[in-house]
């Protein structure tokens, strides 16, 4: 039902290119700029404005990239309401999580829900907290999923999972020896943590804050950008890591790494359904559902 040349042209207006949208719904660039070409006269403006290797949206285009976000939510709800009727979930939604949701809570989570709802194409966009949030914002993605103590107000967040972030050493080298630490002891001692704009850090950086310290006062060797990344670091050097304990099961479970302690210092998180402000709908609010029912949250 959905008139396919406004998906052509959120392409474009996305990429501002014709060769990236045409890549990115596997059609040739004559094929895009024919589509353009149908509603530029069909509207009886120009949407784009060609500069040599340039592209750039008119004020028509801004005009009509302002409307296609909604008219396109109109369509996905019409298509779920109809899908209802027929008594069949069917459809694309869109979804992000920052790294450690994406690669540790939400894949066992998203299997049971395609094994509930076949017919429903799922995709995952993975990246730090603010990349998600932003991708919300743009209308990238219509759910996300993040940690993090800061809140954007044109969001909606909704907690629906406890974490804990631990201090960690591999078993093969020395700080491993550790029985526990002091707040000061861990200040002095190497330390790796994620990178900025993580939800990581950020609740990191709450927790030392609560103890009146910053990150300035540790003695940071680095930060990488992933979980894993610090893992392999810690595999091979002789430094502590801040990472969650949802990442850590196999190699906990494998004595691979220890957790060590901190004494009078801990940092539980919390984890986030988000999205636009407002109530979801579609197939946004069933895959809400269905976490919320596994976590028994309300």
């Amino acid at each position: 039902m959905r008139d396919f040349r406004l998906k052509v042209f959120q392409a474009v207006a996305a990429h501002l290119s014709f060769t990236k949208a045409a890549a990115e719904l596997f059609i040739t660039q004559p094929a895009v700029t024919r589509h353009i070409r149908e509603l530029e006269e069909e509207l009886g403006v120009s949407l784009f404005e060609r500069k040599a290797n340039r592209v750039q949206l008119t004020q028509a285009g801004d005009i009509l990239l302002a409307h296609a976000g909604r008219v396109s939510d109109i369509y996905k709800q019409i298509d779920f309401d109809i899908n209802q009727l027929r008594q069949r979930f069917a459809g694309a939604l869109q979804l992000g999580a920052s790294t450690t949701i994406g690669q540790y809570v939400l894949p066992s989570m998203l299997a049971g829900f395609y094994q509930a709802y076949p017919d429903v194409k799922l995709s995952l966009l993975n990246g730090n907290t603010q990349q998600i949030e932003a991708a919300l914002l743009d209308k990238k993605i219509e759910l996300g999923f993040v940690e993090g103590k800061t809140r954007n107000t044109q969001l909606r967040y909704t907690a629906f999972r406890e974490d804990e972030l631990v201090v960690v050493a591999h078993t093969q080298q020395p700080l491993a020896k550790q029985v526990s630490l002091s707040l000061k002891q861990l200040a002095a001692l190497p330390l790796v943590l994620r990178e900025r704009g993580s939800g990581s850090l950020e609740v990191v950086e709450h927790a030392l804050a609560s103890h009146d310290m910053r990150l300035d006062n540790m003695n940071l060797v680095m930060h990488i950008g992933s979980t894993e990344g610090i893992k392999s670091f810690l595999r091979h050097t002789n430094c502590l890591g801040i990472v969650p304990v949802a990442a850590l099961q196999p190699e906990l479970a494998g004595k691979e790494f220890r957790i060590i302690p901190v004494k009078g210092w801990s940092v539980p998180r919390t984890f986030y359904f988000v999205h636009l402000q407002g109530k979801p709908s579609g197939l946004s609010a069933t895959l809400l559902q269905f976490i919320r029912k596994r976590y028994n949250r309300k």
